[in-house]
C-alpha cells in the first residue's frame, strides 16, 4: 500500500491503494518454520499437587513461562516490524475521518457546512468505494501472502465471494464462516450493512425517496461497530511486537507492500 496522503474527503479522487502484484508476491521467501525445541529440555513430571493443581488462567501461565522472551527491537528493527501497521492505520484514519463526517450529521440533525446534499450523498459513495476496493485488495494481495505464517489471516476457503469489486448479498454463511478467519468474516458483516447504506444513499441521490439522516443513521449503526473494531484490529495485528514472532527482518523488508 502506497503512503502517499490521500485526497481531501471533499475531493472526488480515490485515496491510493496500491498493492504487490501476484508476481512480487512470489518473491517473499517460504514459509519454513524451524523447530528448535530441545527434547531434551521437557520439564518432568512433578506428582507435587502444586505442579499439577490448575486453576483460572493456569494454562496461561504455564505458556508464558515456557516462552522465552524475545530480545528489544532497535529503532530501525521496530520500523522495518511496524511498518504494515502504520500504512494500514494511516489508510485507515481516512475511513474513520469520512465515516465521521456522514455520522456526525446524523447525530447533528444537519450537514456540514458549505456541503451540498448531492456532495454529502458522493461522500457516503465514496466511502463505500474505498473500502470495497481497500477490502478486494486485502484479500487479493495482503491475506494470503500473511497467511503463510499467520493463522489469523488464514481461511481454508476461498475468499468471500465478490462481484465488480463488491461481496455477494449470499456469500458466506455454513462451511464458508467456519473456514474464514475471524477479519474476513468480519469484512462480510461490514459488506452486509454497506450494501444496505449504498442501496438507500442511491435511492437518495435519484430522488426516489428523500434523505432522512436518522434513517441514513440506522444504515451506519447496523455495521458501524464491526467496522471500527476491524480497523483496530487489524492494525493491531500488524503491529511489531506481533510481527516479529512470525517473520525475520528479511521476510518483512521483502514483502513488496
Amino acid at each position: 500500500m502506497a503512503s502517499t496522503k490521500p485526497e481531501s474527503k471533499l475531493e472526488g479522487e480515490s485515496p491510493p491503494t496500491s498493492m504487490p502484484s501476484d508476481s512480487q508476491t512470489e518473491s517473499l521467501p517460504p514459509s519454513g518454520v524451524t523447530d528448535t525445541t530441545d527434547p531434551s529440555s521437557a520439564a518432568p513430571t512433578s506428582t507435587s499437587p502444586s505442579a499439577s493443581a490448575t486453576g483460572p488462567g493456569s494454562e496461561a501461565t504455564a505458556e508464558a513461562e515456557t516462552t522465552p522472551a524475545l530480545p528489544a527491537l532497535t529503532p530501525a528493527e521496530f520500523r522495518v516490524y511496524n511498518r504494515l501497521a502504520e500504512q494500514m492505520d494511516y489508510f485507515h484514519d481516512h475511513f474513520r475521518s469520512m465515516w465521521t463526517t456522514l455520522y456526525s450529521a446524523c447525530t447533528s440533525g444537519r450537514r456540514p457546512a458549505n456541503m451540498s446534499l448531492k456532495r454529502f450523498l458522493d461522500e457516503g459513495l465514496r466511502l463505500l468505494r474505498y473500502l470495497e476496493s481497500h477490502h478486494h485488495i486485502e484479500e487479493t494481495h495482503l491475506y494470503p501472502l500473511l497467511a503463510r505464517k499467520m493463522p489469523q489471516f488464514k481461511s481454508s476457503g476461498p475468499p468471500p465471494a465478490m462481484k465488480a469489486l463488491k461481496f455477494n448479498k449470499d456469500a458466506g454463511g455454513g462451511a464458508r464462516k467456519k473456514e474464514a478467519c475471524e477479519l474476513l468474516l468480519q469484512h462480510q458483516e461490514i459488506h452486509k450493512g454497506m450494501d444496505e447504506l449504498e442501496e438507500y444513499i442511491r435511492k437518495c441521490k435519484s430522488g426516489e425517496t428523500p434523505l432522512e439522516l436518522g434513517v441514513l443513521k440506522e444504515k451506519m449503526d447496523s455495521w458501524g461497530e464491526v467496522l471500527m473494531k476491524h480497523l483496530d484490529q487489524e492494525v493491531e495485528e500488524l503491529k511489531a511486537e506481533t510481527m516479529r514472532k512470525y517473520w525475520t527482518l528479511e521476510e518483512m523488508r521483502a514483502i513488496p507492500i
